[in-house]
């Protein structure tokens, strides 16, 4: 072994995968605010509390099509004594009659329209004829009792007026959306993404677009951090491909940093000669936090801080690269974005056959769960080396396996990460 490689695991603290979360979500700061228009705000994350400036409905709503009545006039009506109301006005949605229902008497109404003064209940069509009095009088025939409120949307009954409607942290989706809509707000404060550069090391990297070549592969996990960071909610920026030279590499991650919010590295960060980020974060003006987890795949996963900039220096193997993003760069941006600061959620499931690996570190399986007799249960997919870049596809979630001298039987509770595809 090389005196280099000797230093660099002599220099390695092993840190938990909890501690190391801890550490990375204890250093995140939420970004500034923008103000945005309302379309531009789907997926972002709402920068500010709404609280409601009017209640919803913010008049009485007519629940059906039907007539507005007083129940009072209702309350001996059936099939064999009905009851019959003179009919005074017609109210299509998103008109107000300006006439006051009085005992005796009803309006024709539609679904959403508002419920006219003295009118306290709505009876529907099918409990009802029209027809026309001799004299060219509407009537209203009622065949059934309805009580008072019934199928009228009371004012407030949906939302409150100050009610906290949304919480600022919240991601913008239809439902969030709809909201800011009918409370009329048209310019949205969020936080503003994160823009993250993504520098992938290594002499055997080709671009995408090159031929291959004998000893060389394509850079793909670039564009798998790309792909991950836009879906966490980052703006993904692709960096030129970084030399094994320590002074180059160093001089592009501080470049970028100076236009970018985050840095996410992939490569280099193991224990071979030509392993360049661990020397790089060994000799830089920044904070490093650790670059050791116990975890496989991704142990030599390294994070510091550079004036308040975090930077994720992960594993070249594609698997390992994964596990360090969605363990730790997921909840950052995530935080960076003013949601909760919490590592990633985890549900319990039944494994569904034996896993023999023996390890001391916690490993972290691709996996895909399913549900089987109303049970949620897990099995590995493809083979569990973090080399391969396949299993990534077929995954929607990680098993996590604490470290166990003798592995994991069938029927076992473990936790997992879900991924995709299962809960969305």
């Amino acid at each position: 072994m090389s005196g280099r490689k000797e230093q660099k695991n002599f220099t390695r603290k092993a840190v938990s995968v909890q501690e190391a979360a801890h550490l990375v979500l204890e250093r995140v700061r939420v970004m500034p605010t923008e103000e945005v228009p309302l379309m531009q705000s789907i997926g972002r994350t709402l920068a500010v509390d709404l609280i409601a400036p009017q209640p919803i409905p913010h008049f009485r709503r007519s629940g059906m099509d039907g007539f507005a009545v007083v129940a009072a006039d209702t309350g001996k009506a059936s099939v064999g004594a009905p009851v019959t109301l003179e009919i005074i006005d017609n109210v299509p949605a998103g008109k107000v009659s300006g006439k006051t229902v009085q005992p005796g008497r009803c309006i024709r109404i539609m679904t959403g329209a508002a419920v006219p003064e003295g009118a306290d209940a709505v009876i529907k069509y099918e409990m009802t004829t029209e027809e026309e009095a001799p004299d060219g009088m509407a009537l209203c025939t009622v065949k059934g009792a309805v009580s008072a409120g019934e199928n009228v949307s009371a004012i407030g009954i949906e939302i409150a007026e100050k009610e906290a409607v949304l919480r600022q942290g919240v991601q913008i989706g239809a439902g969030e959306i709809a909201l800011l809509a009918m409370f009329g707000i048209h310019k949205v404060q969020v936080y503003r993404r994160p823009k993250v550069a993504i520098l992938a090391t290594g002499a055997e990297l080709l671009r995408v677009e090159e031929a291959l070549v004998p000893g060389r592969v394509r850079n793909s996990n670039a564009y798998m951090l790309a792909a991950a960071i836009a879906s966490f909610g980052g703006i993904p920026v692709v960096l030129d491909q970084a030399p094994d030279d320590v002074d180059v590499a160093k001089r592009m991650i501080l470049d970028a940093l100076r236009e970018h919010d985050v840095m996410a590295t992939t490569g280099g960060v193991s224990v071979g000669d030509h392993d360049i980020l661990y020397d790089v974060t060994q000799s830089w003006d920044g904070e490093l936090l650790f670059n050791k987890v116990m975890m496989r795949p991704g142990s030599p996963t390294t994070f510091g801080v550079w004036q308040g900039k975090p930077v994720f220096a992960l594993s070249g193997n594609p698997a390992a690269c994964y596990v360090g993003c969605r363990l730790f760069l997921r909840p950052a941006l995530r935080g960076m974005l003013g949601a909760e600061l919490s590592p990633e959620p985890r549900v319990t499931a039944t494994l569904t056959e034996d896993y023999v690996k023996s390890d001391r570190f916690t490993r972290f399986v691709r996996g895909r769960m399913f549900e089987q007799d109303g049970k949620l249960m897990a099995a590995p997919v493809g083979y569990d080396m973090s080399s391969l870049t396949v299993s990534l596809r077929d995954a929607n979630c990680l098993i996590c396996l604490p470290g166990s001298p003798s592995g994991y039987r069938a029927g076992s509770l473990v936790e997992l990460i879900p991924l995709k595809g299962f809960y969305d």
